[in-house]
């Protein structure tokens, strides 16, 4: 076999086709050593993409420089000197997109390491993977504050457990160093991009004389001001090694010392849904006044029953969303109330909705005062709709129109088997201790909002007498069941109408284990007043039910209504609005 004719050309200057094959193999080569040099404390402009300069070692790269240059574009990789041929398009649209494309853009400037306090971990064990591509520094006092923290069968106590779980799995991986920092995304958490460093030396740091030096909270404090000074700017006009430190701490007190002793510090944000509670779902929406101009001309409808139906489209389609109450109200014109049951496209479809404030439409002798709450009956009496949240201040009708609906889909319509109720048992003042009897005896105390609802709702049945209303309340009370939340775990609900009232005082993970509860056929109801949250650490912004407003919205198969009006006296209407 004769051997080939010699290039007749030089290297540098032959059909880039030729070295497509070499220039991907050493381009994938040359990212797997570059993963051991990303994240380095001081470093936040880690190469993400191999360059021309790092694979310059090998003889082939040195030989042929212009087979071996990126061929992916960064902003980084290109220079106005050096603009990319045609080519190269070719090539890296040959390369698979999930190997080159990036974590996510980092910002400008070293990353910052953020040093927790203990109770951030004792609120979100998994708040070590939401710093991104930032590191993280953990000091030893906060360890040990932890392994304080582990015993029990508290959320507290869990929390300390996950988060001492976390950290062995990261220790525990192959390759880890303590003194370089563990990667953060070595057990899957692919979101994290920073390191994790521990206290493995003692740090130099002064406190004034005013603030005790055992205390923990202070020892946290001198280790960030030493942090400070190790990462402050060397030398005049010089920002090398130059690094942002911040505490995060739940604790506002913890934080006011520390910006008293000019520390940069934050709280822990990241468990918030809402940064503002103005901001939260509201549920109902208020149609413009040239409403029906803008959309009359291309509107269908059409009746199906008692019901009638709307096709919009126009400029208010994309404010929609699935299960919310539109309302035009103007004076000398129709008022209109709806409920948007579907989106397609740039159309949405609107039906009426069922009167509820008429005698003849009441539920268990019930009729709505107002428009939000019609709306809520509306979504407590449909049976599409499998979780209702219910959101407003004091007196506006929450517990008395949830159970109302639910005697009624389970004692007339035979829809649910019987009404599970159960609430968050956090007190208001100071604890009266254990109580005593069966699980739903320690409820009973809990329970004051059922049986003034209960004493109501039987008020409402007058024609059977006082024998009858006797009755019927025995018969109410054999299908409420009062449950405790300490005891959901591990339960399924079959069609089951579940209320769980004062939800603003749950955790997001509680709210996800008490709506995981349910099985084939159940509706839940969560109701809450956000104003009014008796649990530490928790705010509008973090609380489970704007948690679960906020992840439910737009469902088919779930809505929410907040609302504005109370109805239970003019005492409590005033109170709740000059108090």
């Amino acid at each position: 076999m004769p051997l080939p004719p010699a290039p007749t050309k030089r290297a540098s200057l032959l059909a880039p086709e030729a070295y497509d094959a070499p220039a991907r193999t050493s381009a994938r080569a040359s990212r797997k050593p570059q993963a051991d040099d990303e994240g380095t404390p001081g470093d936040g402009n880690a190469p993400i993409l191999a360059t021309a300069e790092h694979m310059s070692s090998s003889g082939a790269a040195a030989e042929h420089p212009a087979a071996f240059q990126p061929k992916f574009r960064t902003e980084t990789a290109r220079s106005p000197e050096q603009p990319s041929a045609p080519s190269y398009k070719k090539s890296s649209a040959a390369v698979p997109q999930a190997d080159v494309k990036p974590r996510k853009a980092k910002a400008a400037g070293p990353s910052k390491l953020f040093v927790l306090d203990t109770n951030v971990l004792l609120h979100d064990p998994m708040c070590l993977f939401r710093f991104e591509e930032h590191d993280i520094f953990l000091p030893m006092i906060v360890l040990e504050e932890l392994d304080g923290h582990k015993k029990g069968m508290t959320e507290v106590a869990r929390n300390a457990r996950q988060t001492s779980r976390s950290l062995d799995a990261l220790a525990g991986t192959q390759g880890a160093d303590f003194g370089s920092g563990l990667k953060l995304d070595a057990t899957g958490h692919k979101e994290a991009g920073g390191k994790l460093f521990f206290q493995t030396q003692t740090l130099d740091y002064t406190l004034p004389l005013s603030l005790p030096q055992g205390k923990a909270d202070n020892q946290i404090l001198g280790v960030v001001g030493a942090l400070r000074k190790q990462y402050a700017p060397q030398g005049k006009d010089s920002h090398a090694g130059a690094r942002e430190v911040v505490l995060v701490s739940k604790d506002i007190n913890m934080r006011v010392k520390a910006r008293a002793l000019g520390l940069p510090t934050d709280d822990y944000q990241n468990d918030k849904t809402l940064d503002d509670g103005d901001l939260l779902y509201a549920g109902s929406l208020a149609l413009p006044l040239d409403f029906w101009t803008k959309h009359g001309k291309t509107m269908e409808s059409w009746q199906s029953g008692s019901y009638t139906f709307y096709r919009i489209s126009g400029p208010i389609v994309p404010n929609l969303l699935i299960n919310q109450f539109v309302y035009f109200e103007a004076p000398g014109e129709p008022s209109l109330y709806a409920r948007v049951t579907e989106i397609r496209a740039k159309t949405a479809v609107l039906k009426t909705l069922k009167d509820y404030n008429h005698l003849k439409n009441a539920v268990w002798g019930v009729t709505t005062r107002n428009r939000e709450q019609n709306f809520a009956m509306n979504v407590l009496m449909d049976p599409e709709v499998d979780f209702v949240t219910l959101a407003g201040n004091a007196g506006t009708g929450k517990t008395l129109m949830a159970l109302a609906s639910g005697l009624t889909q389970v004692l007339d319509d035979r829809r649910y088997t019987e009404i599970i109720m159960t609430r968050a048992t956090v007190s208001v003042g100071e604890d009266i201790g254990f109580l005593p009897g069966t699980e739903e005896e320690k409820m009973g105390p809990w329970m004051g909002a059922l049986d003034d609802n209960l004493e109501v709702l039987a008020k409402t049945e007058t024609t059977s007498g006082e024998w009858g209303r006797a009755a019927t309340n025995e018969l109410i009370r054999s299908r409420i069941k009062i449950k405790s939340m300490n005891f959901m775990r591990g339960r399924t609900f079959l069609n089951k109408y579940v209320i769980i009232d004062e939800a603003q005082n749950l955790t997001p993970k509680q709210m996800k284990t008490l709506i995981t509860r349910a099985g084939p056929g159940t509706k839940i109801i969560c109701m809450g007043n956000l104003a009014q949250i008796d649990t530490p650490y928790l705010t509008e912004g973090s609380s489970g039910l704007t948690f679960a407003v906020d992840k439910f919205k737009g469902w088919p198969h779930g809505g929410h209504i907040t609302l504005a009006r109370g109805e239970r006296s003019r005492l409590a209407d005033f109170a709740s609005e000059v108090l």
